[in-house]
């Protein structure tokens, strides 16, 4: 089932849709995690980031890089906030990578609590469509997983809103 937008265009999509658009234009293999793919199921939520979980592999970390290079990528996690530059080192040893770019916060898992690695979330993921093309999201059902096992209260929150939006998809089907 291709989800489709219309109904969707929040601010939290429209913030993150030029991150979205260079990860897809640059063939980086990733999935949509986190409160925007809750906002892509339904639910009402301000989020600011765009947290994807992606495979970690120097291939796909160095297109990474490049969907983000002229974004002046750097860790925001770190305290002198360093730029990315990838090394062979890097990308053989990152399992997370938490950036901050000129369009915003971009945080890229490699696996999902409650879900796997990323060949786990992408099987468990469901294609939506944007402007620019097709792109995977976790489905709602591993999405309550995952939140549920994060377990800070936002979460908690998420996944009542999500179990009612699943319940209602359910009736109506």
């Amino acid at each position: 089932m291709l989800r489709r937008l219309e109904s969707r265009m929040s601010a939290a999509v429209q913030n993150n849709q030029g991150l979205l658009f260079r990860l897809h234009s640059n063939h980086v293999e990733f999935v949509i995690i986190g409160g925007l793919c809750a906002v892509l199921h339904g639910i009402s939520l301000v989020t600011e980031d765009l947290d994807i979980c992606c495979r970690f592999s120097a291939e796909n970390l160095r297109k990474l890089e490049s969907a983000v290079s002229d974004l002046h990528p750097v860790h925001r996690l770190t305290a002198n906030r360093l730029p990315l530059e990838l090394t062979d080192h890097l990308c053989a040893t990152l399992r997370n990578l938490y950036l901050r770019t000129d369009l915003g916060i971009l945080d890229c898992l490699g696996e999902v609590k409650a879900v796997g690695g990323y060949d786990e979330v992408l099987a468990a993921s469901v294609p939506v469509q944007f402007g620019f093309g097709i792109v995977r999201m976790l489905n709602i059902d591993r999405l309550i997983d995952a939140k549920e096992a994060v377990g800070r209260d936002r979460d908690i929150a998420a996944v009542r809103m999500l179990r009612a939006i699943k319940a209602e998809n359910e009736k109506n089907n």
